[in-house]
């Protein structure tokens, strides 16, 4: 349908998870471009042993996806993790599939091309890079630590992030950049700010792409901060480094209206974690919307990666997409 609209989203799989299930029940063509430099959990693992790049947020990508009519299993068994066995435990059924998928095609976007098919899942999910990288963490102080699982270390509490980079300098993957330059609409987020988010937009080339395409930039703000990434960043904080990084403007910003409980709130402030601060009520750029998800995430015990108790609504998100649409 050459007429279609073509949506654009940019992130890791666990935070952009939301908005994709919301776009998938709107009529559009639905492209997620999706980091690569994941290190920690069964993702971890399964690239130290084979050296394939991570595909852990990929299959989260994948799994979104599934329509829950008729593809409720396709989800249970991308996401499906073992809780038994001495070297299976913890492994999440999708990373293998996908990794098999890698070996035997030598090529992540190639993999990901073959399991859409295979699982008649309509919409591309899109390694934003081909390379093997690691995400590269830059503080203020000049110190500098390699490896994403870092930003889930207590030892990186309170340490200001300056920028991060992947190493090696990973050039964005050509199908990325097609998508990106045919897309009417491209969102970023919600995610990870630097584990995420930026591990997708500092790709190299990326800047230049994202400059030039005429579609329409959203930004979906997290709800919460991360104690080991954004601290002290408010909303404009939030905007300001991706449109720095990015070399334009975003031109709508996506922020949860939604009163969180005060109980979710005393857990997060245990972690010295908190809202993130809303300074840009009088910007005309925002779209102010309750998109609280009510119930909470609950967590795999075999499960080791670093997940939010709080998530933002399919349901209340594909009611703001229809009218930025």
């Amino acid at each position: 349908m050459p007429n279609q609209v073509k949506v654009v989203v940019m992130g890791g799989g666990t935070g952009i998870y939301p908005v994709v299930t919301a776009l998938k029940e709107l009529p559009v063509k639905i492209s997620t471009i999706v980091a690569v430099s994941d290190s920690g959990g069964s993702t971890g693992r399964i690239r130290d042993e084979f050296g394939f790049p991570p595909v852990g947020d990929l299959r989260q990508s994948l799994a979104a996806l599934a329509q829950d009519d008729g593809q409720a299993w396709i989800r249970k068994i991308l996401l499906y993790r073992f809780e038994k066995g001495t070297s299976l435990q913890g492994h999440n059924l999708g990373n293998l599939i996908l990794t098999a998928l890698q070996d035997m095609t030598g090529s992540t976007t190639q993999a990901l091309q073959i399991a859409e098919k295979i699982f008649r899942l309509e919409g591309d999910v899109i390694p934003v890079t081909e390379e093997n990288v690691q995400l590269k963490i830059n503080y203020s102080d000049g110190s500098s630590a390699t490896g994403e699982h870092i930003l889930d270390n207590n030892q990186a509490v309170g340490k200001k992030i300056k920028t991060v980079s992947l190493i090696p300098n990973g050039k964005v993957n050509p199908v990325a950049t097609a998508a990106i330059q045919a897309a009417h609409l491209v969102i970023i987020g919600p995610g990870d700010f630097y584990a995420s988010l930026m591990a997708v937009l500092v790709a190299n080339g990326m800047k230049t792409v994202l400059t030039n395409c005429s579609a329409k930039v959203v930004y979906v703000l997290n709800l919460m901060t991360r104690s080991t990434q954004t601290s002290d960043m408010s909303a404009a904080d939030h905007v300001k480094g991706i449109e720095t990084v990015i070399g334009r403007n975003i031109d709508q910003v996506v922020i949860n209206a939604s009163t969180i409980p005060k109980p979710i709130l005393k857990l997060y402030a245990a972690e010295n974690e908190y809202p993130v601060k809303n300074d840009l009520t009088t910007n005309q750029r925002v779209i102010m919307a309750p998109l609280l998800e009510e119930e909470l995430f609950i967590q795999s015990h075999n499960d080791t990666a670093h997940r939010s108790l709080l998530r933002h609504s399919q349901e209340k998100l594909k009611q703001v997409l229809v009218k930025l649409l």
